[in-house]
């Protein structure tokens, strides 16, 4: 007589975040390289975009002020100057995040996996992983916008054909009414719930590419598939580190705004120094948090498998004729990844 699998077990933080750890510790030098080489630039570049930007728009104020007060007549074309020059700073800083975040989690992830199974973890395939999976990787990430954007029409236009379904039937609603705004609210409010929750459908579907090799719309399949019965849970997770990770970028906005002029001007004192050490602080824990974020990220793709029952053929095939278990807690998720090969 068969019996019924046991229901998936809740998914635990603090054993996807010790088998993380004990990745990176086991392979603390790889780790290191990969994070000096991709995480610490964007770490930095995160931190000083609010000074960089404050600086082009004083050296453009300063550069502007004299043409305005000889030449009248391109008021309008000086006008437009910061503009320009804060899209394109924005352009080239989102371009050079979009880039290195590809290859960090290229690298990264598949360091992460040979790791997990206990594979020789070497430097230079974990950058030839980032390579050759950075088109997957690429065709993924805009695809996943491109739907995450007409989501985001279809509801505009669903709030725009409403309000003017009201006003068809003598119903008009003025912008500045309550009815207007408390409409908006709903509309913000459901569309928020459902971006989110396809963002946590889709929350693994890097992971996946560097994987299986599976990317576009296959591999968000597959994320919604592994994730089904953990969206909570998931959802939590991420929600985690973005909260840790967005308080940090915030702080050091804030402080690097209000010293980073004072400091990059030539100013001296304490000033100098702090906006200099809340640099190198800042930039050394993002790089941190975004490490672990990308190592418990391809765990947690890990223990979706294991919770589908599909990572038990994976280790008897990868260790046949061994007694395989993996390294979460061993009271938790045995009868899930435990294997007898016979």
């Amino acid at each position: 007589m068969s019996t019924q699998p046991p229901p998936p077990l809740p998914l635990d933080f603090s054993a996807v975040l010790s088998e993380s750890k004990r990745i990176i510790n086991a392979h603390s030098r790889h780790f290191l390289a990969l994070s000096v080489l991709f995480l610490l630039p964007l770490s930095f570049s995160v931190t000083v975009f609010s000074t960089i930007h404050n600086l082009l728009s004083q050296s453009s104020d300063q550069f502007n002020f004299p043409r305005r007060h000889h030449h009248h007549h391109h008021h309008d074309d000086d006008d437009l100057q910061l503009p320009i020059e804060t899209l394109a700073l924005v352009a080239c800083f989102a371009l050079f995040f979009f880039v290195f975040t590809i290859l960090a989690i290229g690298s990264i992830s598949y360091s992460v996996l040979h790791g997990f199974y206990g594979r020789p973890v070497k430097f230079v395939s974990a950058i030839k992983s980032g390579l050759t999976s950075f088109f997957r990787l690429f065709i993924t990430h805009i695809v996943v916008e491109l739907l995450l954007s007409l989501v985001a029409l279809l509801f505009l236009c669903s709030f725009y054909f409403v309000i003017k379904g009201l006003d068809l039937v003598c119903l008009e609603i003025d912008t500045d009414s309550p009815y207007f705004l408390a409409l908006a609210v709903v509309y913000s409010v459901v569309l928020l719930a459902v971006l989110l929750y396809f963002k946590v459908n889709w929350s693994i579907s890097s992971v996946i590419v560097v994987a299986e090799s599976s990317w576009g719309v296959p591999a968000l399949r597959r994320s919604g598939y592994l994730v089904k019965g953990m969206r909570r849970a998931v959802l939590y997770f991420f929600l985690s580190f973005g909260l840790i990770s967005g308080i940090l970028t915030w702080t050091s906005s804030i402080a690097t705004a209000k010293l980073g002029g004072d400091a990059l001007g030539g100013s001296q004192g304490w000033n100098s120094w702090f906006f200099v050490a809340q640099i190198v602080v800042t930039s050394a824990l993002l790089t941190l948090i975004l490490l672990y974020f990308f190592a418990a990220q391809t765990v947690l793709y890990m223990y979706c498998k294991a919770v589908r029952g599909e990572l038990a053929s994976e280790i008897a095939q990868e260790f046949a004729r061994e007694y395989v278990c993996l390294p979460f807690d061993d009271e938790k998720v045995p009868h899930l990844v435990s294997v007898v090969y016979t």
